[in-house]
């Protein structure tokens, strides 16, 4: 009996109505609850689709009970739920349908009632009333033990519930990867040097992530986000099963145990300006648009570190930070940060906010429709140098060692400047890109110069296939060094161009999962010819909720 109620409130738009408007208290509370009106009327899909309302109709239109409804809602406006106020009664009924109907208008009647109003309802009408209650007693029935059903869950629900004002978000990636070519990358390798065989085995491995994110005003937002990992690199050093970090995967995180991933509260001032004030693992591209929409996640976009945006926006990543961006909803939109990688909440010589390592980014964003958008961006950065994670690391492990750390380790300040682009010819095809071009300086000793380039172009090629699927193919050239100055004449690095070649399928398996297989191909790695083509094939399964 339940189920055909909750089929008839599918068919008929007038119950729907009826029962939302005479019960909006208890609708505005599920709405805003776990279980919707939508979630339960699935149970009916079992039993089939109902074509016609004349299938099962119990009432006609020429039937006394349904002229007298008809009648009652003419004078007390029972029903509000069409835009008329109008019964429309020139359709048939089942029996459900009428008794949400007749509950409606007596509840109506109730109320005239209880404010003292009762002389306007006439005895015959009273006797009317009670005449259709009695004939339709069981589908009354059956209808109000419903709704004392669903108040009692909704009850449940706001007892239960963890927060008023938080929501938990989460994402598990389980990723089998596997790299592969004939010797591992290296940036000093020759001709004749020999070489190290690429024997890497097939792994799986995963990264999860939880985010608390709670509202106070409904405009703000603080996140705090919490992140494991157990990935081994792909990338360089003597643990790097390639030699090279442009191997490296979008979504590779390694820790020990979990950790406090991202801590940030986003909020208003007045309608035009944005803040966003992150205390740990500040990035910009958490932050700005990075103009690469298909792409951009580390958990449903690229499947390489490089291929996820532009390395203009890793500048300053690690820290703490603020961005303020102004006029954020227009077409044209400024944004302004300072970040602070490492040392920000240490006091030391050397540390702190403004002593230390640091960057200051600025963007002009143009975006005069959804079909194009465009960027400038300058980031000014300072590493106070230092060895193994406290060494330079200017482009955040994309591209070649070199280019990251042209300098030994020694205190480095660069000049970043950068353009990204997005471009929809179609719903359904996204062209986007970006070039950079670095000048670093050496703020120590001999004072060397080094310039870096780099470039990329992307397409997306939505509903490929099927409805919901993405096809990706990325080709670029990674950062390096195409000039410098006051290196000594045997310093050869970087003296070749590396070319990124990325291809990868988006397959929506529901809302909440999506298999991603993709093929990542680094030609001449470490921008040196002599290396070996290196290659990464990964399956990421991402499940999101």
């Amino acid at each position: 009996m339940t189920k055909l109620f909750w089929n008839a409130l599918k068919v008929s738009p007038l119950i729907a109505a009826t029962f939302l408007t005479a019960n909006s208290a208890l609708a505005g509370e599920v709405k805003e609850s776990v279980t919707s009106v939508a979630q339960l009327s699935q149970e009916a899909n079992s039993i089939g689709q109902v074509t016609s309302v004349s299938q099962f109709s119990d009432v006609q239109p020429t039937d006394w009970a349904f002229q007298a409804l008809q009648s009652l809602v003419e004078r007390y406006g029972c029903i509000a739920g069409y835009p008329n106020g109008t019964f429309r009664g020139n359709r048939a009924l089942n029996r459900y349908e009428f008794a949400a109907g007749l509950n409606a208008c007596l509840d109506r009647v109730n109320e005239l009632i209880a404010t003292a109003t009762a002389d306007m309802i006439s005895k015959q009408d009273l006797s009317t009333l009670q005449r259709l209650q009695e004939e339709f007693s069981a589908e009354l029935a059956t209808l109000r033990g419903r709704i004392d059903s669903m108040e009692a869950r909704t009850a449940e629900l706001e007892a239960n519930q963890f927060s008023t004002t938080t929501k938990l978000k989460g994402e598990a990636i389980f990723s089998f990867t596997q790299a592969f070519g004939d010797s591992r990358a290296s940036a000093t390798a020759t001709s004749t040097s020999p070489k190290t065989d690429l024997d890497d085995n097939t792994t799986f491995s995963n990264r999860v992530r939880l985010s608390l994110e709670s509202s106070f005003t409904g405009k703000d937002k603080l996140q705090i986000r919490f992140n494991s990992g157990n990935f081994s690199s792909l990338g360089a050093g003597t643990t790097g099963a390639t030699g090279t970090n442009m191997a490296r995967l979008g979504h590779d995180v390694n820790t020990s145990g979990i950790q406090f991933d991202n801590i940030n509260y986003d909020f208003f001032l007045g309608e035009s300006i944005r803040v966003k004030v992150e205390a740990n693992s500040a990035g910009l591209n958490e932050t700005v648009n990075v103009f690469n929409p298909d792409f951009a996640s580390s958990g449903t976009g690229a499947i390489s570190r490089y291929g996820r945006f532009s390395p203009i926006y890793r500048q300053g990543s690690g820290g703490a930070g603020v961005n303020v961006e102004f006029n954020p909803k227009g077409a044209l939109t400024l944004s302004a940060s300072y970040l602070v990688p490492s040392g920000g909440n240490t006091p030391t010589d050397k540390n702190g906010l403004f002593d230390g390592s640091s960057t200051i980014f600025g963007q002009l964003a143009f975006k005069p429709s959804k079909a194009f958008n465009i960027a400038l961006a300058y980031a000014r950065t300072y590493n106070k140098g230092g060895t193994g994670s406290g060494a330079p690391n200017l482009f955040q492990s994309t591209g070649s060692g070199f280019a990251n750390n042209p300098f030994g380790g020694a205190a480095t300040s660069a000049d970043n400047y950068g353009v990204q682009l997005s471009f929809k010819p179609s719903s359904k095809i996204t062209l986007g890109g970006w070039a950079g071009l670095t000048n670093a300086q050496e703020q120590v000793g001999t004072e060397r110069e080094a310039d870096m380039f780099y470039w990329a172009a992307t397409l997306g090629l939505k509903d490929f296939g099927r409805e919901g699927n993405v096809l990706g193919l990325i080709f670029g050239q990674p950062p390096r060094v195409t000039g410098k100055s006051g290196f000594a004449a045997t310093e050869t690095r970087d003296g070749d161009t590396s070319y990124h070649i990325e291809g990868l399928y988006k397959m929506k398996v529901s809302d909440n999962i999506l298999i991603t297989p993709g093929l990542l191909m680094i030609l001449n790695p470490e921008n040196n010819d002599n290396n070996d083509t290196i290659y990464v094939g990964t399956i990421r399964t991402t499940f999101r909720f």
